[in-house]
């Protein structure tokens, strides 16, 4: 399933922007899907998920109460709502099915990220 992140852009410190990514396929449904983000010279770190049903959320403690994750079933899309940005959220973000509990990848590839610059 090629998975492709978009709206991404330049942004001033406390601006927000939002994010989308599409996932083709008839599964999306029933998958957990998260977001995830790798800044430059660092490891690719885990920043959301939300379960099928849209219900259930979990997010890393660096942006709780600023970034919503949700989805679209119908749509076949997931997004990251991001306010009050900062510098330090600067990255490019990737979305993928992922395990509850472990919040990892569950397959091999990445898709296609979209990049978000915060100045300061």
């Amino acid at each position: 399933v090629q998975l492709q992140a978009y709206g991404g852009g330049l942004v001033q410190a406390g601006g927000w922007l939002r994010l989308s990514c599409e996932a083709p396929g008839r599964t999306f449904s029933s998958y957990v899907m998260g977001w995830f983000r790798q800044a430059p010279g660092k490891e690719r770190e885990f920043v959301a998920a939300i379960d099928p049903t849209g219900i259930r959320r979990y997010y890393t403690t660096s942006v709780q109460g600023r970034f919503t994750i949700s989805r679209d079933n119908a749509k076949n899309i997931v997004y990251l709502q991001m306010n009050s940005l900062k510098p330090e959220d600067t990255a490019i973000y990737y979305c993928a099915p992922v395990k509850w509990g472990t919040f990892r990848n569950v397959h091999d590839a990445w898709g296609q990220g979209t990049l978000v610059t915060v100045s300061s």
